[in-house]
């Protein structure tokens, strides 16, 4: 017959009982939490270490490790490991420091071919060169060793992330002279809205698109198939018929474009669209172009046309790399995730069909695209931008 457990009881409070009865039957605790709550549990409803460890499938020894620790230290600590350090580290913050500044230098740096490292080429020369650097612990260090050292960080010198410099020495003031008109476009349109004259000053955004690849398939593609064939089947090969450039000119204040499709970007092409807004506007107002500093704009072939019609157009550029600011990207953008993608046509002819087809849709339902976000600007409606 067994003995009586020399044990104390497992004395709880109402709270203390209620939390392991939901640590128990958590299912998104840590597995080791419910595991010794289930313990915990048991023993305080009176059963014996036999019973519990047949239970929960663990050893006696494990069993009554977690009960005599909640017995001598209270419930919270029979429910969490001990904080232990098995032995101190033996890769110094020094010796990961250095590690990080050989991530933070480029290959060719040190006499590699690399442009960048890669964890397995960092590791190899960590390994080749930490006795000789004073860190002889690292003398034996592994891909992963390298890659836990430098996700402390986190550093990736493996990847590159693209940035643009601004070269522009005027660029604050070009893009506060660019959202201006776009606050005035603003004030014109609800001024409109409201029944008001229309502008004497017409706002157009204006840039070009290029490379706009007339791309043919060599075979037929296949159309869907329900239940059988989900989408549609592309065969890989195709056939390059030529580029084209599409020139677009964005209408602020009721969203129309003028746009045409040509072979080349160049000024004569340039010309072409400003003759195009010159036909469609009222003779009597000036067509404010916001446009970059591309040289068919401000080529002298340009300017004589523009000495032709004198007071007609008014340039606002962009400052340099600064073409997001430009509203008639957003209207690329548009034509790039509709009509444009994954275009396939049999000619370039009919690329250039198909494109003037796809701005007609647009136009049939124009929408007016808006620049929304100002920073303050205490600037009157009246004042002049130019």
């Amino acid at each position: 017959m067994a003995g009586k457990s020399k044990r104390p009881q497992l004395l709880l409070t109402s709270e203390q009982s209620q939390h392991l009865q939901r640590l128990r039957r958590s299912r998104k605790a840590p597995a080791r939490e419910v595991q010794r709550a289930e313990i915990l549990c048991r023993y305080h409803g009176g059963e014996t270490i036999a019973e519990i460890m047949r239970a929960v499938k663990m050893t006696r020894k494990s069993v009554s490790k977690w009960i005599e620790r909640a017995l001598a230290m209270g419930v919270e600590a029979a429910l969490q490991d001990a904080y232990h350090r098995p032995r101190p580290p033996r890769i110094s913050e020094e010796a990961k420091a250095w590690v990080v500044h050989l991530a933070c230098s480029k290959p060719k740096q040190l006499g590699y071919a690399a442009e960048l490292w890669t964890r397995g080429a960092l590791a190899r020369h960590v390994r080749q060169h930490a006795v000789e650097a004073g860190y002889p612990a690292l003398a034996q260090a592994a891909k992963a060793t390298v890659h836990r050292i430098l996700a402390e960080h986190p550093l990736h010198p493996e990847k590159v992330k693209y940035y643009l410099q601004r070269r522009d020495p005027d660029f604050e003031s070009k893009m506060r002279q660019v959202l201006l008109v776009y606050r005035e476009v603003a004030w014109q349109n609800a001024s409109a809205g409201k029944g008001g004259p229309p502008p004497g000053v017409i706002t157009v955004s204006v840039d070009e698109k290029p490379g706009v690849q007339a791309i043919a398939n060599t075979a037929a593609d296949l159309p869907p198939v329900a239940g059988r064939h989900p989408c549609v089947a592309r065969d890989y090969e195709y056939k390059r018929l030529g580029t084209c450039s599409i020139l677009a000119a964005l209408d602020l204040h009721d969203g129309r474009v003028t746009a045409r499709v040509e072979r080349r970007h160049r000024s004569r092409e340039f010309i072409l669209l400003l003759k195009d807004l010159d036909q469609f506007y009222p003779p009597g107002c000036t067509i404010r172009l916001i446009l970059d500093n591309h040289s068919s704009h401000i080529s002298k072939e340009t300017r004589d046309y523009l000495a032709t019609r004198p007071n007609r157009f008014q340039y606002v550029h962009t400052p340099t790399h600064g073409s997001w600011l430009n509203i008639v990207e957003t209207l690329f953008g548009k034509m790039a995730r509709t009509f444009l993608k994954r275009i396939r046509v049999q000619s370039w002819e009919e690329l250039r069909e198909r494109i003037l087809q796809g701005i007609a849709e647009i136009n049939a339902a124009p929408v007016v695209h808006r620049w929304r976000k100002f920073e303050p600007l205490e600037t009157a409606p009246n004042t002049s931008i130019v």
